[in-house]
């Protein structure tokens, strides 16, 4: 192990970047793919290039993309060309780094975490020596990684996350030649991202509100954005510069669409009394004319192929057709009470207003041929329209709920809908008739693309999905944003998809798949599905024991602690469960529920042994005195209440808190509890009498999670104001403060022997504290905010919970190999 760091620690700097940079490269061209494999299966090597300066995380990856090049290939051999299965484990290192690209980016210490987290599952020699290596390794900041592979593992859709943006990502645009992609930010600010390595290549800054939405003209050259402080610009995609500033608009500008030859934008705003569109000469720079007559906001405009009409949609119920020379409306045809309208882009003239819908029309789609219209409207219907005649051609009923967005195969045959009654819709557009209804998603539908070669469709609700418009069926679900999906974008080569959200990132997905199977190393049996929650992970404990640990959602999981493998499932309150704390004897559970009450389980049987009703608002937060006989409960109602667990009656009730009271925790002579609350405090309570001892002031906003010292003189809090405080529980003095998440500290947990404090967070961390130092130690990273954690008693294993509904089991280095 270390052989390369032991051989390159004697070369120069310049021979140890150069061997960094090139060796892998020159082996494959020179013939030798036996030492290109080997290099790139040693740990050493990828640890050493990852860390260098000036090399890191893509170069390396760039590396494993040498097999694809059909130039080198060509030239090797054929005895030298490597087997298939060598290809696919080159590709599992690859992808995996892929992965996690923008965790390493930012902390390249976190590469043993990340490999365990996503490739302990696959058998395959190489991987399995990667991964024993990367815990024998040298490197002191290696503290935290998985026991189970409770990362997204490589081989799905999910390629990458591109991360920079510092607020919700409301659009994205592809260039035509799919490698590059342009984000819309409410940071104010555009992105233009390499999607090949998943580097950002600029920000373009200078609006000076959100951006809304994204174009790119068919050239691939310049981006036209259309933002909140009521301008467009326009970017040289080649340099990163403005080239203009398109002011006119009086409000908002929310929409923007480009005429397939590049000369002509048309905008949209929204503003009470004026709701507008703009047509913009995009050499000059100038206003060509304004297109008014809708009387409500314009939710959409589509161009036609030839680029010489535009249409638009209104929540005034109509579509208008626009002469885009004159910018005029010609004609009104009747049939929607709700309106499209038809623009002439060369005159800028209305054409025509398409009247029928009968609530607002929310999306508009346009037939490759450029002769008929499809609308999409609130009033669950879907219209075809004649351009030509501006004539209704026929009404598509089938949807129970909104119809929300719109798609057209490339031939033209077929229309896909989306809709707020969870489904999409199939439909023939020769006869009109309901070809499919695709079910799955258990919330609305917002969005729906079809890739250009007509065979997939991507669906977006709270999630993604892929379908295959051949069979009707669902070929996949893409999970992997914490917040909703904004915007979807297809790349014109038909293989990627890029997703954007408002958790501030944007993902790409591939396609294209590649058959991958899951292994529990133990018995040597596929994995067929990960298990974890389907919600939100939000307490987690461990049995005093330390042999198993619950994990609770809408339902109760109890798990094996040695092996991270699912013992059982109870279904228990009919809320979400907020609180759960574990008996001494680890026979028991008592956990607490949105639904205002608190329950008592036998562990071994998984009955319910009693029910504690009283509080008047979610129970937040449980834990049991030290003797087993009694529980503290916190509160939505702002109170913290004693139970007797025997008797299963309430003892007293605690009032002093000014807002919801979060967490609670005991200390470990049983006399005393602390409360953490939504006001910004912790209390200290003596539970034989119900007085308030001291309060705790300092945080800057609600106090989510607390934990005691094992020698009951000191308590850490973590807080939504992104920090932890250590407290002198006697005097109720501020110890210290810890600084370093980037969001709200969601749970606290202290190692047994007291020196070390492990915190979870929004930012989706888990960091390993030195309390004695008030240091940060260590870091690992996860899928989604991070809601709980715990850690075992031997001190070995910590326990995480996730919003994704992933449990993450985490060895502390030093103790894994015991």
């Amino acid at each position: 192990m270390m052989e390369i760091a032991t051989k390159l620690a004697s070369k120069s700097a310049e021979f140890k970047n150069l061997f960094l940079a090139q060796f892998p490269e020159q082996q494959l061209k020179a013939g030798n793919s036996k030492n290109y494999y080997q290099t790139l299966t040693d740990f050493d090597f990828i640890f050493l290039k990852i860390q260098y300066p000036k090399l890191g995380i893509e170069t390396l990856i760039r590396d494993y993309s040498l097999i694809d090049n059909p130039e080198i290939l060509e030239s090797i051999e054929e005895e030298e060309k490597l087997y298939a299965e060598q290809i696919k484990t080159l590709k599992l290192i690859q992808r995996t780094l892929q992965l996690s690209a923008h965790i390493l980016n930012q902390d390249p210490n976190q590469l043993v975490g990340q490999l365990w987290g996503r490739l302990q599952s696959f058998i395959e020699p190489e991987i399995q020596k990667v991964l024993t290596d990367a815990l024998q390794s040298r490197n002191e900041n290696l503290q935290i990684y998985p026991m189970t592979a409770s990362l997204t593992t490589p081989g799905g859709n999910l390629l990458r996350t591109l991360k920079g943006h510092k607020d919700s990502v409301n659009a994205v645009a592809i260039s035509p030649d799919s490698q590059t992609a342009v984000s819309a930010s409410n940071d104010n600010t555009l992105k233009l991202w390499d999607l090949w390595t998943g580097g950002e290549i600029f920000t373009l800054r200078g609006h000076k509100d959100s951006v809304n939405a994204v174009a790119i003209t068919l050239d691939g050259r310049t981006v036209v954005s259309a933002s909140s402080d009521n301008t467009l610009k326009l970017w040289d995609v080649e340099t990163g510069r403005e080239i203009f500033t398109l002011t006119g608009h009086k409000d908002s500008v929310n929409k923007v669409a480009i005429t397939p030859d590049g000369k002509t934008a048309v905008s949209v705003s929204n503003s009470l009394e004026l709701w507008t569109l703009k047509l913009w000469d995009l050499e000059t720079g100038r206003e060509i004319s304004t297109l008014r007559g809708h009387k409500d906001s314009v939710n959409g405009v589509a161009i036609t192929p030839d680029g010489k009409t535009a249409v638009s949609v209104s929540s005034d119920n109509t579509l208008k057709l626009w002469d885009l020379e004159t910018g005029r409306d010609f004609s009104s045809l009747r049939s929607h009470l709700k309106i499209l309208k038809l623009w002439d882009l060369e005159t800028g003239r209305e054409i025509s207003t398409l009247r029928g819908h009968k609530d607002s029309v929310n999306g508009v789609v346009i037939t490759p041929d450029g002769k008929t219209v499809v609308s999409a409207s609130s009033d669950n219907t879907l219209k075809l329209w004649d351009l030509e005649t501006g004539r209704e051609i026929s009404t598509l009923r089938g949807h129970k709920d909104s119809v929300t967005a719109i798609a057209i195969t490339s031939d033209g045959k077929t229309v896909v809908s989306a809709s707020s009654d969870n489904t999409l819709k199939l439909w023939d557009l020769e006869t009109g008739r309901d070809i499919s209804t695709l079910r799955g998603h258990n919330n609305p539908v917002t969005a729906v693309a079809i890739t250009p070669d007509g065979k997939t469709i991507v669906s977006v609700s709270n999630n993604l999905k892929l379908w295959d418009l051949e069979t009707k069926k669902e070929i996949s679900t893409l999970k992997g944003h914490n917040n909703p999906v904004t915007a979807v974008a297809i790349a014109p080569d038909g293989q990627t998809v890029v997703s954007a959200s408002s958790d501030n990132t944007l993902k790409l997905w591939t396609l294209k798949l590649w058959t991958l199977k899951l292994w529990n190393m133990e018995t040597r049996r596929e994995i067929f599905t990960l298990r974890g929650h389907n919600n939100s992970v939000t307490a987690v404990a461990i049995t005093p024991d330390g042999k198993k640990a619950v994990s609770v959602s809408n339902n109760l999981k109890l798990w094996n602690l040695k092996t991270g493998w699912q013992i059982s499932t109870l279904r228990c309150h009919r809320s979400l469960i907020n609180g759960v704390a574990i008996t001494p004897d680890s026979k028991s559970v008592v956990s607490g529920s949105a639904d205002n009450t608190l329950k008592l389980w036998d562990l071994e049987t998984g009955k319910e042994m009693s029910t504690f009703t009283g509080h008047q608002d979610s129970v937040n937060g449980v834990a049991i005195t030290p003797d087993g006989k009694s529980a503290v409960s916190g509160s939505a109602d702002n109170t913290l209440k004693l139970w007797d667990l025997q008797i299963g009656k309430e003892i007293s009730t605690f009032t002093g808190h000014q807002d919801s009271v979060n967490v609670v925790a005991i200390t470990p002579d049983g006399k005393s509890a602390v409360s953490g609350s939504a006001d910004n405090t912790l209390k200290l309570w003596d539970l034989e009498t119900g007085k308030e001892i001291s309060t705790f002031t300092g945080h800057q906003d609600s106090v989510n999670g607390i934990a005691i010292t094992p020698d009951g003189k000191s308590v850490v809090s973590g807080s939504a104001d992104n920090t932890l405080k250590l407290w002198d529980l006697e005097t109720g003095k501020e110890i210290s403060t810890f600084t370093g998440h980037k969001d709200s500290v969601n749970g606290i947990a202290i190692t047994p022997d007291g020196k070390s404090a492990i915190s979870v967070s929004s930012d989706n961390t888990l960091k390993l504290w030195d309390l004695e130092a008030e240091r940060q130690i260590s870091t690992f990273t996860g899928e989604s905010p991070i809601y709980c954690c715990v850690i075992s008693p031997d001190d070995l294993t910590i326990v995480a919970g996730e919003q994704s509904g992933r449990v993450h089991f985490l060895c502390l280095k030093g103790n894994f190999l015991k």
